[in-house]
């Protein structure tokens, strides 16, 4: 059973009404379905565990050794310690292979591609959010959290979904629908000094070792981490010999680059390595270089290979390549990144490197020895073709006589020739890169295809020695991009908004016990001006008339009339109401806020255009990039002034816009 096909299955979500909540029809994958994939997925999961339980273990141990005085005892701790590590160190040697399992991830297609480096999405354990959310909702709120027990369960099938998530466009659209509803749990939930007590545990994506905080912003990094590693599944999946696959590539390795950068820039003092700076910077530079691999593909795909000039750039492209590889291998070589990545991720990127400037020089030989045309356009690409002048006559005379651009083609086939006897090299040193046989298939037909061209050019009576070819110039038609994720592509609407606008009734906010006021007309009127809605501010009271007399005060709230429930009601049903009331009058229920910064940002808020939060973080969602003052993410930052480290929760990473304020002020 194929696993492209099981994911292919699910259908894409319709996207939920606006204002209205029914619930989410996104779904994860079957998490018992036998496809390759989930194999792999579940052999991770095993396998995390078990290094789990072999850590803790291990902690027991050295605590006991650190502890005891007995010389015996220490002895045979010691000896356990010695078992555990060996164990932890096997464990870790099989992950390692797991997640240096390309192939699961590759494209079914027939073509022959070199394959590219995908990432295994993080592991999470169950987290069972009940009785911390109808706690809240309990006490701060002052609902009854047995009438909110369908959006509890909503939420937690959601995060569970959120595990196994399918390899397309619908388990991204999962994905990013989990992490918007993790704005609306942050505001609802989390007040700035406090935590609910819940302990976040994600496993590092490919050492497997565990990491555990209360933070929401660690469930948020980490869904954002998946976000990325999802997409290299799918850039990798594609069908690269055709322009449309490639461009698909293209599109996901750009986004998965923007996702890791985004996590880099707004993400600090990570728990885990494979969110550290150092691992991100890695990965960016990663995604980058297969998305020049791509361009690479689709230049080749695209150029005619008969005109000197065009394969020239080609070569130029080749060469673009194998820099980019050669970048992504010295990061890797860096002390905080060399003893994380695995062997065969560092392997594939040097034989890339080489295999890719290999390719530019056997390009370079071909334009030379079966395309030269003497026009002025060739002799001017020449010229800026290499990185030093080559040894022997100048150019212009190479361009004219057949005899040295022969020697100078060999040349360059001679260094394509060595630079694919060292991939070759590179590839058979490692062991799960010569289980690829796609990649064996790719090396040995390039190695085969200029060794044939070497001896094609090579003459019984050419007795002088092959010249070095220089360097060669990289170039790229097409710099690949770095896409930030766009949050406001997958809509959502707050699974708690029964709760209240989000603009007073969140957990920053704090309001004394709800008042219920009788209200009857007088000869003056009611003697109150109401703004704004959902809720209805009272932002004045007549000194003396009949709304201050009913105990109404300036910075009320209106959540309730009459007993009905009207937190979201707008401005024109509650004047409406207020009109039409009958000589016996109305109660109102009201509420007043106790902190005061709270309430006037909360007001502007109110008091925006839209009146709706949920179009207001829309348009925030869909700002432009970079206009973020500060990080998101963080979390454990050092205080300024101070050695010392403070818990920060996350700061709302789609903040309420704060829009210009509507005249809709009424009186009566």
């Amino acid at each position: 059973m194929s696993d492209a096909g099981s994911d292919e299955e699910l259908e894409l979500p319709a996207r939920m009404e606006e204002g209205s909540h029914n619930g989410s029809i996104r779904k994860g994958c079957d998490p018992c379905s036998q496809t390759q994939r989930s194999k792999l997925q579940h052999r991770r999961a095993r396998i995390n565990q078990q290094i789990n339980k072999e850590m803790r273990m291990r902690a027991g141990a050295e605590n006991l050794f650190r502890a005891t005085t007995n010389n015996k005892v220490k002895e045979t701790v010691a000896l356990e310690l010695s078992f555990v590590n060996s164990n932890l160190q096997l464990l870790k040697e099989e992950l390692e292979e797991l997640n240096s399992n390309m192939e699961v991830y590759q494209t079914e297609s027939e073509a022959i591609n070199v394959p590219m480096i995908p990432l295994g999405l993080k592991e999470t354990k169950e987290v069972d959010l009940t009785v911390p959310l109808k706690d809240v909702i309990c006490e701060h709120y002052g609902e009854d959290s047995s009438l909110f027990e369908k959006e509890i369960k909503e939420f937690m099938e959601l995060r569970q979904a959120m595990r196994t998530p399918s390899r397309n466009e619908a388990g991204l659209e999962l994905l990013m629908e989990y992490y918007n509803q993790l704005y609306y749990l942050d505001q609802r939930f989390f007040p700035p000094h406090r935590t609910l007590g819940v302990h976040f545990h994600w496993y590092d994506s490919l050492t497997g070792v565990p990491s555990c905080q209360r933070a929401l912003a660690f469930e948020k990094g980490s869904v954002l981490f998946n976000v990325g590693a999802l997409y290299t599944q799918i850039g990798a999946r594609q069908d690269r010999s055709a322009t449309a696959g490639i461009d698909r590539a293209i599109d996901a390795f750009q986004r998965a680059a923007g996702a890791f950068n985004y996590l880099k820039e707004n993400f600090s003092n990570a728990p885990s390595l494979d969110m550290s700076g150092p691992s991100l910077c890695m990965l960016v530079r990663l995604m980058i270089a297969q998305v020049q691999e791509c361009v690479f593909e689709r230049v080749t795909l695209t150029t005619p290979d008969t005109h000197f000039v065009t394969q020239l750039q080609v070569a130029k492209e080749a060469a673009r390549v194998s820099d980019v590889y050669s970048l992504v291998l010295q990061t890797m070589s860096q002390t905080l990144v060399k003893d994380y990545v695995p062997f065969s991720w560092a392997s594939m990127v040097q034989v890339k490197a080489e295999h890719f400037r290999a390719l530019s020089h056997y390009n370079a030989a071909v334009a030379l020895c079966d395309h030269t045309r003497g026009d002025e356009e060739s002799a001017t690409a020449l010229f800026q073709f290499h990185v030093s002048t080559p040894a022997g006559p100048p150019l212009s005379q190479v361009l004219r006589d057949p005899e040295d651009r022969r020697k100078l083609g060999k040349a360059h086939l001679r260094c394509a020739v060595i630079r694919h006897e060292e991939a070759m090299r590179v590839h058979g040193l490692c062991k799960i890169l010569r289980k690829m046989d796609i990649l064996q298939e790719v090396l040995s037909f390039m190695y085969k295809r200029s060794l044939d061209k070497y001896s094609e050019m090579d003459r019984e009576d050419d007795f002088d020695e092959t010249a070095e070819a220089p360097e060669i110039h990289s170039q790229t038609q097409h710099k690949p991009d770095i896409t930030p994720p766009n949050f406001s592509t997958v809509p959502v609407t707050d699974i708690f908004q029964r709760l209240g606008p989000l603009s007073v009734f969140c957990a920053r906010a704090r309001w004394g016990p709800v008042r219920v006021v009788s209200l009857q007309r007088g000869d003056g009127g009611l003697g109150l001006t109401l703004r704004g809605d959902s809720p209805v501010l009272v932002a004045g009271v007549v000194p003396g008339g009949c709304a201050q007399e009913a105990g109404l005060r300036e910075g009320d709230y209106i959540v309730a009339v009459d007993g009905e429930d009207f937190k979201w009601a707008k401005h024109g049903e509650v004047v409406h109401i207020l009109k039409s009331c009958s000589d016996r009058g109305i109660q109102l229920s009201i509420i007043t806020l106790h902190t005061h910064h709270t309430q006037v940002d909360r007001r502007q808020v109110m008091l925006s255009p839209s009146g709706d939060e949920a179009n207001a973080l829309q348009r925030t969602m869909g700002r432009a990039k970079g206009q973020s003052t500060a990080p998101l993410l963080n979390w454990n930052r050092k205080k300024n002034g101070g050695g010392g480290r403070a818990t920060k929760r996350l700061g709302s990473t789609f903040s309420l816009p704060f829009g210009n304020l509507r005249d809709s002020e009424s009186m009566y």
